[in-house]
């Protein structure tokens, strides 16, 4: 078979992406309003979808001397930003416009420009319970006579928005629960489900949304460090399903650096003493991890990536006694501008001492949307990818997260660039096209 043909079988297993594409967000915020302020204004022409590597980015094809490299949305059936549709959750009042004016992340002649769009959204009463999230008071919330109950309003609530849309895909934009650690209710689905019945405290109400995602057959991101999905029992339910998760926590500010960074001390054998990050916010997610449990999952998700990259145990030499620090202060006048600071100690031949200092100046939601809408569309691409469906979580996405989600046994890959080889490679693979390794030698003859 040629390879021609191959690529066409391959593609022929995928679903078109025909119809609407329902887009359900729980916690609508600044993270949420941003994604769908921006996939406004680019149907309407008045923005390009800056940020998003499925809207804008290529991919290779073949040698490189094919000059082959179409966009991604013209290499993989993606759904058009003109068949999404919006819904979601959340514990505030308004519609979203409203929702975008206290986010103040957007200015607001960018918002009155898409103003009666963002007034025709307004979020369904949400699952929260203030043990998760201390800080935050719900105003606009579920009340059930367990956590079943709440799950299968949940239910309800997806049911009706399948009657509006075609395909539907669900994004946790919510907030950074409290720690928590798999225990015994989350080790089946038979105990999980008891434990809804049960009220168990150790099910959050991340877990509650991704239940009930997954048991209407939709596919589940969780966009925070929460545990969610990460616990066995949802995922034997998202195996047994067959639909496809993906998590956790977008990978936007200072960790986005980190992993850019690392991989390159480590390509080059400089060694590491020490790296410390600090960063200030002001928004809604400053104030949640303005609590130490919250942080305490923040942390966690934030902490690891150097170990995973440097692997220290290979390296012992230059890796072995990092000192590694993570502070976040919440800081209001900052609003959604985060501001982090690294001071990254490394050394060189005979050990001699250098530093980095990184100053990054950001805004954490115009960083964020794009990489929701990029998980949005490939997630939808993997639900209708058979090859994909089955796998459950869906690793070929953690270029966009900074805890990937990884099966037992196996260590996540953190490497920006090996993340970014792994997504583009999936995509060539499931369209049926030859994977790139960089070799090359083809190029030089015999």
């Amino acid at each position: 078979m040629s390879n021609h043909n191959a690529a066409n079988q391959a593609a022929a297993q995928i679903q078109p992406a025909k119809g609407k594409l329902g887009v359900m967000i729980p916690g609508m915020g600044a993270v949420a309003t941003t994604l769908i302020a921006g996939v406004e204004a680019v149907r309407k022409g008045f923005a390009k979808p800056i940020g998003s590597l499925a809207e804008m980015g290529t991919i290779r094809l073949g040698k490189r001397t094919e000059g082959n490299s179409p966009l991604i949305k013209d290499f993989v059936p993606l759904a058009d930003l003109n068949d999404l549709v919006f819904t979601g959750w959340d514990i505030f009042g308004g519609n979203l416009y409203d929702a975008a004016k206290t986010a103040q992340v957007l200015d607001r002649d960018q918002l009155d420009q898409i103003k009666p769009f963002l007034e025709g959204i307004e979020p369904m009463p949400a699952v929260f319970d203030k043990h998760y999230v201390k800080r935050l008071d719900g105003k606009k919330v579920k009340t059930g006579r367990s956590k079943c109950d709440l799950a299968n309003q949940i239910r309800n609530d997806i049911a009706e928005f399948k009657t509006k849309t075609d395909r539907q895909v669900m994004i946790w934009c919510g907030s950074t629960e409290i720690f928590l650690e798999p225990k015994e209710v989350h080790s089946t689905l038979e105990k999980f489900e008891k434990g809804l019945v049960n009220d168990d405290p150790d099910i959050a109400p991340s877990m509650i949304y991704a239940w009930a995602c997954l048991k209407e057959g939709i596919p589940f991101i969780n966009g925070a460090p929460n545990l969610t999905v990460d616990i066995p029992a949802l995922q034997d339910l998202s195996k047994q399903a067959g639909v496809p998760t993906a998590g956790k926590d977008f990978k936007t500010g200072q960790t986005f650096m980190k992993t850019v960074l690392a991989p390159a001390f480590k390509t080059r054998m400089l060694g590491l003493s020490g790296w410390y990050s600090t960063n200030i916010l002001g928004n809604r997610d400053g104030e949640v991890l303005d609590d130490p449990d919250n942080f305490k999952t923040k942390e966690e998700t934030k902490l690891g990536v150097l170990d995973y990259i440097l692997q220290p145990k290979l390296h012992p030499d230059l890796y072995k006694d990092i000192y590694h620090k993570v502070r976040i202060n919440y800081y209001p006048p900052r609003g959604d501008k985060k501001e982090g600071w690294d001071n990254i100690d490394i050394f060189g031949r005979l050990g001699y001492p250098m530093q980095i200092k990184v100053d990054f100046l950001c805004r954490d939601s115009i960083l964020a949307a794009p990489l929701a809408l990029d998980l949005v569309l490939f997630m939808d691409l993997a639900n209708r990818t058979p090859a994909l469906k089955k796998l459950g979580m869906q690793e070929w996405l953690s270029f966009y997260f900074k805890a990937p989600t990884v099966p037992d046994g196996l260590y996540p890959e953190h490497d920006l660039f090996i993340q970014s080889m792994k997504l583009k490679n999936t995509l060539r693979h499931i369209m049926g096209e030859g994977l790139i390794t960089h070799l090359g030698l083809d190029y030089y003859g015999d």
